[in-house]
């Protein structure tokens, strides 16, 4: 045993003589020599680890109580805690929920703190959704380490958890509101005293009179100070500890500095008051960030609702389909062939295969289409799908962790763990910023103290307020987070910060063919008849011959014999010959279906025609006729060509890479109206191609499958992957497109200078502000009370400029009708 009978059981010191702190461990009540000890290990052992002190070669760790951390800290060091922050065998990762976070400030200084943290290798904020992701070395870093270090500067931070991140959230937006309305509330009735000094400025105010109204105006100026500036103190205080000067200090200096000032007047009964000032200044201020604070909101909105997609609990059909009881269980309980019952309204708990019924699927927050999509036996469905219709029952395929809403959810992490260099760029100006305007602020006084001390104070205090660095760190950020937001409630994932900031600067845009500018799947284009029997009729004999083939071409033919409208034919006695073709009965008489070597074997004699480029042509014939002929080709999407003629009149260089022959490659790249078409591309030869156009200047941007393209996706300066569910996880493009439309990407492209628009929007007006509000603030030209307004509105401009790209539209694309053959248009 490492403790003694008079030893505390948690930490090994000794214990006092009128302890009375004991837990409960291993059936013992073990003493304790603290409450922090107790509170401690009652906290391990209700996390079911007390093989924790069974297995412990030492107490754990004492310190002094300047340093002593949190117990609930210490259990995330705990080694079966830590097993969830593992990257890899050297280093961890985590993504934490924040609290205390008022502005973009705030983020710099969290992130400059946890950079000085000895084993921190990489540390982003994300400020439109609050979330941090840290990234250490296990050798020289702990998880409390982290969690200390955020604690230091005055926010409280823990691994994130949805419903207390939503729960949290709702706690800042409260305490914000009461802020400003204590605030606001203050203002209005210092307003009413601070009137009658203005309009009294002849004397004609009894100085009685003036002076109780001054106190008056001190007593009510005392809540707003004392509350509802707290989150301007608190963030002063958090940056001067660290030896920073952040975008609260010179606010906190401008508040501090008018309400010291007016106290000391009203103390010696002489001088001016800037009671209203602080007031004014304060409401508006925190009106900025509240209204900062909803612009967060909106802009994570989308986000947050995948957040909360997956449900938490799933019917589950133990004995099905022997018995049709249902047990409630915790969604992450479900197992690989588990059954589970969705009944309409309800959100798919995990993906899954249809095994009985049939509905309509709302699959909105995982592709951006709001069209709902017909699912019956035998389909796949994704997990956070909603059902609309009618009950269905599925087998589980995938555990709801590895489902395709969690590989969403952790691309979307991914996502926000980077900024593109123009953010960077600000939150650095911004910094500098704000040491530049307290050494002017300082000058500025000295130089009123010289020419005219009546006015040093006020003017020093007006430059102060008047600076606005919040709108130069505001100006990027809530710009991207509200494209962002815009993109994924379109079906378009960023999963790296740069994509915005280079895909309006593309020059080249190079397509994959198969699954990208095609739908990866066959489809007939046209059917020549040889004979008197007419090709919809054709089309039906062959789609009897396939009906129970799996073969893609087959179903390419059973497909498009759906869309004649004829009465169906049945097929007997069919047998299938490998790499040839099928033969069965139909009314007793043998028809072969397959390439023309094998159809002639039958038909007795051989064909000669012309099969066009690109197509796959199957031989459809009897006893001694040939009958048809159905030329398949990969189906091109529908918006595909009106997507190639959208960046054509950009300026921009189209250009097809494939790995298909060159003649199917041209063949695509001539419907589609593209001039440069390569085909027979190995993926090294598409990497190569794409490095040599990058060599010669060229900005590329590649758009492929995510998968066999991989190399040439991480190379080109922005990629697109055409996603599915099962390769999400698997993709190394720089976006994701979650809906099969392509002209997602025309979207993106749109949107994306737009955001740099707006971006260059709110930089140069947030410059310009500064430039022209700063000297006339010094100058004398604006008082305090107006400094605030015009900080409060500079902030508030930036924020609903930068909303206005959550309303950015698609573009009008419409999809061109399925080029079928004329009969079967029947």
């Amino acid at each position: 045993m490492l403790a003694q009978v008079y030893d505390c059981y948690h930490c090994g010191l000794p214990l006092p003589a009128a302890g009375a702190w004991k837990v409960q461990i291993g059936g013992v009540a073990r003493a304790m020599c603290c409450p922090g000890c107790e509170a401690a290990a009652q906290a391990i052992v209700d996390m079911g680890l007390e093989d924790y002190y069974r297995t412990r070669s030492a107490f754990a760790s004492t310190v002094d109580r300047q340093t002593l951390l949190p117990p609930e800290l210490l259990l995330y060091d705990l080694p079966d805690a830590q097993q969830q922050f593992d990257l890899d065998a050297e280093s961890a990762e985590a993504t934490l929920t924040v609290e205390g976070i008022r502005c973009a400030a705030c983020v710099w200084l969290i992130e400059r703190r946890l950079a000085r943290v000895p084993g921190v290798l990489a540390v982003n904020l994300n400020v439109a959704t609050e979330r941090l992701y840290v990234r250490w070395s296990k050798s020289s870093c702990k998880p409390s380490t982290v969690l200390q270090a955020v604690r230091d500067i005055g926010y409280a931070a823990y691994p994130y958890d949805a419903e207390r991140h939503e729960a949290q959230l709702r706690r800042a937006g409260k305490t914000l509101f009461r802020q400003l309305f204590v605030a606001g509330l203050s203002m209005m009735q210092v307003m009413m005293y601070a009137v009658p000094a203005y309009i009294a400025d002849d004397g004609t105010l009894d100085a009685d009179m003036a002076g109780l109204m001054r106190w008056a105006s001190l007593l009510l100026t005392i809540p707003a100070v004392c509350y509802s500036a707290l989150p301007f103190f608190r963030g002063a205080y958090g940056y001067l500890r660290q030896r920073t000067l952040g975008m609260d200090v010179p606010v906190a200096l401008g508040i501090a500095a008018a309400f010291g000032a007016s106290v000391l007047a009203v103390w010696r009964g002489s001088g001016e008051v800037y009671f209203d000032s602080v007031t004014m200044f304060i409401f508006l201020l925190l009106c900025s960030r509240y209204l900062e604070l909803v612009a967060r909101r909106k802009a994570a909105g989308a986000v947050e609702k995948l957040q909360h997609a997956l449900p938490a609990s799933a019917a589950r059909m133990p004995a099905y389909p022997g018995n049709h009881q249902v047990d409630v269980v915790a969604a992450a309980q479900l197992r690989e062939g588990d059954y589970i019952l969705v009944k309409p309204g309800e959100a798919i708990p995990a993906d899954g295969e249809i095994v009985a019924g049939e509905s309509s699927l709302d699959m909105s927050l995982l592709t951006g289409e709001s069209a709902a999509m017909r699912k019956g036996q035998g389909d796949q469905v994704p997990g956070g799908a909603i059902n609309i219709a009618q009950v269905i029952v599925l087998r589980v395929s995938k555990l709801a962790a590895d489902s395709t809403l969690a590989s969403l959810l952790k691309l979307i992490e991914r996502a926000g763990n980077g900024k593109p260099r123009i953010a960077l760029w600000a939150d650095s100006v911004a910094s500098w910023f704000v040491a530049a305007l307290l050494l002017f602020a300082i000058a500025v006084f000295a130089f009123w103290q010289w020419h005219d001390p009546a006015r040093a104070w006020p003017i020093a205090i007006a430059v102060l307020v008047v600076s606005c660095p919040c709108a130069l760190s505001l100006a990027t950020p809530t710009a991207l987070a509200a494209a962002t937001d815009r993109l994924v409630r379109q079906g378009v994932l960023l999963v790296q910060p740069h994509v915005l900031e280079v895909l309006h600067r593309t020059t080249h845009i190079v397509f994959d063919k198969t699954g990208t500018l095609t739908v990866g799947k066959p489809a007939l284009q046209k059917v020549l008849t040889f004979d008197e029997m007419e090709s919809a009729a054709c089309l039906q004999f062959a789609a009897a011959l396939e009906a129970n083939s799996a073969h893609p071409l087959a179903q390419a033919i059973v497909a498009a014999a759906d869309l004649t409208l004829l009465p169906e034919v049945i097929a007997d006695e069919v047998v299938t010959q490998a790499g040839q073709g099928l033969e069965g009965l139909v009314d007793g008489i043998p028809y072969r279906l397959g390439n023309a070597a094998y159809v002639a074997e039958l038909t007795g004699s051989s064909i000669q025609d012309q099969v066009p480029a690109g197509m796959t042509p199957v031989y459809l014939g009897c006893s001694g006729t040939w009958l048809a002929r159905f030329d398949l080709a990969d189906a091109i999407r529908s918006d595909a060509q009106q997507v190639v003629q959208h960046f054509q009149k950009l300026g921009k260089q189209v250009i097809l890479l494939s790995g298909d022959q060159q003649a199917v490659a041209q063949y695509v790249a001539d419907r589609l109206g593209i001039r440069v078409a390569h085909g027979g591309c190995l993926p090294e030869q598409k990497l190569a191609y794409v490095q040599q156009l990058q060599q010669q200047g060229a900005m590329v941007a590649m758009v492929g499958d995510g998968i066999n393209d991989a190399a040439v996706l991480r190379a080109a300066d922005v990629s697109f992957a055409m996603g599915s569910g099962a390769e999400l996880a698997q993709t190394h493009a720089d976006t994701v497109l979650l809906s099969p439309r392509l002209s997602a990407i025309a979207d993106t492209a749109e949107l994306a200078a737009r955001t740099m628009r707006v971006i260059r929007q709110n930089l140069g007006w947030a410059t310009a502000y500064n430039l022209i509000a700063i000297p006339a603030a010094a100058i004398g030209w604006i008082n305090p009370w107006m400094s605030g307004v015009g900080m409060s509105l500079s902030s508030a401009l930036v924020v609903l400029n930068a909303l206005r790209l959550r309303r950015v539209s698609r573009l009008r694309f419409k999809p061109e009708p399925a080029r079928l053959a004329r009969p079967l248009r029947v």
